[in-house]
């Protein structure tokens, strides 16, 4: 662990690829704006009806643009992110994942609240494969694809991106595709596997997965806290073994 906070001391104080880091607030209110999926527009415009305070749009990015760790999601929850309009936060998954950032430093508190609680994420940045709320929680194929461009993009633009994290089978998939485009190869080839660490030659060299801190998953068992936090261990050491 010292050996972690003296390396992000030392990334502070690295200039950031400020070229590539002015993008990416645009791109957040690009991501805001859509409406592509008809679906999906429905579904949380008539949550709006119901409950008028939630934010019921496109939920962006949140984190550090500098960031050297992406912690890559499914989609907004109907109660969690669409009600705040900000990543885990809000709902039961975000109770489980913002104790163990804070715990390994990545994060200036152990809890999320709203988008004005003063929350910052220190070299990790937390997106989703797909942005809006989808019902029942399942984004269809053409709705995931219609937010690739989005995701993809953020990773572009991450100049010092080492590790990717992968919140669940979905997001792997999601992940392992679009790497599959670039250098070939099956899908069988990487299969999903909690604690699985997978290795490119391309920049974002690491993918790291694990089970999504779902309520079914952390009530059950099938994700304790000592798990959670050993994929972030892990993804911490690849983080300084990039530099």
């Amino acid at each position: 662990m010292t050996a972690f906070r003296a390396d992000r001391a030392a990334l502070s104080e690295r200039a950031p690829n400020r070229r590539l880091t002015k993008q990416c607030p645009a791109l957040q209110r690009k991501i805001i704006q859509c409406q592509t999926c008809p679906r999906l527009v429905r579904y949380i415009s008539e949550i709006k009806k119901t409950h008028p305070s939630y934010w019921c749009r496109p939920v962006p990015a949140f984190g550090d643009f500098r960031a050297r760790i992406l912690v890559l999601g499914l989609a907004p929850g109907r109660f969690g992110s669409n009600r705040t309009g900000r990543m885990f936060t809000g709902d039961a998954s975000g109770t489980f994942l913002y104790p163990v950032l804070h715990e390994l430093g990545l994060a200036t508190k152990p809890s999320a609240v709203n988008r004005k609680d003063g929350l910052k994420l220190k070299n990790t940045l937390i997106t989703a494969v797909v942005r809006c709320a989808p019902p029942k929680n399942k984004p269809t194929s053409k709705e995931l694809a219609a937010c690739r461009p989005f995701w993809q993009k953020e990773i572009a633009l991450l100049a010092d991106l080492r590790v990717v994290v992968a919140l669940g089978k979905v997001a792997h998939d999601e992940y392992v595709r679009f790497r599959l485009k670039e250098r070939g190869g099956t899908l069988s080839h990487f299969p999903f596997r909690h604690g699985a660490v997978y290795s490119f030659q391309e920049r974002p060299e690491i993918l790291i997965d694990t089970y999504h801190p779902s309520r079914q998953n952390t009530n059950t068992g099938r994700l304790t806290r000592t798990m959670f936090l050993a994929v972030f261990k892990e993804a911490i050491k690849w983080m300084i073994a990039g530099e």
